[in-house]
């Protein structure tokens, strides 16, 4: 069975930073593309970065360049986010995503993706 947990999430203060963590078992990603997204009360699950299978290429949200750094550890089956100079407006529901699909690009659209961590709150206060 695969799984994707996502660990990391928090209370913090505006200009502050979390680092986000998601492991995933049951099955090994090497080959494939890794990506973010979150999800604010009331809206769309939006992406917010990607990684391709090597960590060569990676890709952001306008919103969030600059600010967050993707990386992975294909050893460890771990993608990673690190979060700096976090705003109010990044308060949200992160989700790691994983796909099947061998791939040297990066995916940035919801339907790319076909497993789903079950999400870890972020919550940046003002």
């Amino acid at each position: 069975q695969v799984q994707l947990v996502e660990s990391g999430g928090g209370l913090v203060q505006a200009g502050g930073s979390l680092r986000l963590s998601c492991a995933a078992s049951g099955r090994t990603f090497n080959d494939s593309p890794m990506g973010w997204f979150r999800q604010a009360p009331g809206k769309e699950r939006q992406f917010v970065a990607t990684i391709n299978w090597n960590g060569g290429r990676t890709d952001y949200a306008d919103s969030v360049k600059g600010r967050f750094t993707i990386s992975r550890d294909n050893a460890k089956n771990t993608v990673y986010l690190q979060m700096n100079s976090l705003r109010p407006e990044d308060t949200a529901v992160y989700y790691c995503a994983a796909t099947t699909r061998i791939s040297g690009l990066t995916f940035v659209n919801v339907y790319e993706y076909d497993y789903w961590g079950q999400g870890t709150q972020v919550t940046v206060s003002s």
